[in-house]
């Protein structure tokens, strides 16, 4: 009997530690995601900290966090599974999606959620800047901005492909040379990479849709009015907060360097 007792508890210790295994198992690989996040964003912090200094590194890849995070919120509250944010230095950071959209209002909400939550930390970042009179902070929120309206450019696999797509797909041949004309201004070889990324997909946008793709974009009229407006109150805003930004830090610029500044 006691033999038999022992069995028993055997067969269950057994299946208990096996249990106690895999929970430490997951805990672990949850961990490992958390650490290769956060680790590739110390290394962006550390990357762009050569070229800027820590403080505005630190602050720049924060900024890129808040975007990310706006699609991850997004995407989880529309019970989607996606990742943690990568970064990689000097090319920027994402969150991968680890099943299809549904349909292209879905796409559009987690699109344009980025540039939604980006936008508003440099907006808090400018009201520092305002009640500090830092310089640094006003040349981040600057770089938040840019940051924002350059990835709602109306073409695929940028956000503002995503966002737009809800009204047509075909606004991404806006899109494409919006991205090489900003090369000659920047001669950024990722711009090109970009472009042609999306060329694919502004083909298929001109082709007739099957079945499956017209059920994708087929979305209520309303839903299309409300995201177009969106998108361009959006636009508008950063192009004018970017235009008033530079504005005052090349005065700043020219002030500091009066000798060499004409107009």
């Amino acid at each position: 009997m006691a033999e038999h007792k022992a069995a028993k508890w055997g067969v269950w210790g057994s299946l208990g530690s096996l249990l106690y295994l895999g929970i430490k198992l997951l805990k672990i690989a949850k961990l490992a995601k958390i650490a290769t996040s956060g680790g590739s964003m110390l290394l962006s912090v550390a990357a762009y900290s050569l070229v800027y200094g820590w403080i505005y590194a630190a602050g720049f890849v924060a900024l890129l966090f808040c975007h990310e995070l706006g699609h991850y919120v997004a995407a989880r509250n529309r019970g989607l599974a996606v990742s943690l944010p990568t970064f990689i230095p000097f090319v920027g950071a994402w969150i991968e999606l680890k099943h299809e959209l549904p349909d292209a209002r879905t796409e559009a909400i987690v699109g344009v959620a980025g540039p939604l939550l980006g936008t508003s930390a440099a907006v808090a970042v400018y009201l520092a800047a305002l009640l500090s009179g830092s310089e640094m902070l006003l040349a981040l929120a600057y770089a938040g901005f840019f940051l924002n309206l350059f990835n709602l450019i109306p073409v695929t696999p940028l956000d503002g492909g995503r966002v737009t797509a809800i009204v047509s797909p075909r606004i991404w041949l806006l899109g494409a040379p919006m991205l090489v004309a900003w090369y000659f201004y920047s001669f950024n070889p990722l711009l090109i990479i970009l472009a042609v990324m999306a060329v694919p997909q502004i083909i298929a946008a001109f082709k007739k849709q099957d079945a499956a793709a017209r059920a994708y974009y087929d979305t209520p009229l309303a839903d299309r009015l409300g995201f177009g407006l969106l998108y361009l109150l959006l636009v508008a805003f950063l192009a004018f907060a970017c235009h008033e930004l530079h504005a005052i830090l090349e005065a700043s610029n020219c002030a500091r360097a009066s000798a060499g500044c004409f107009r």
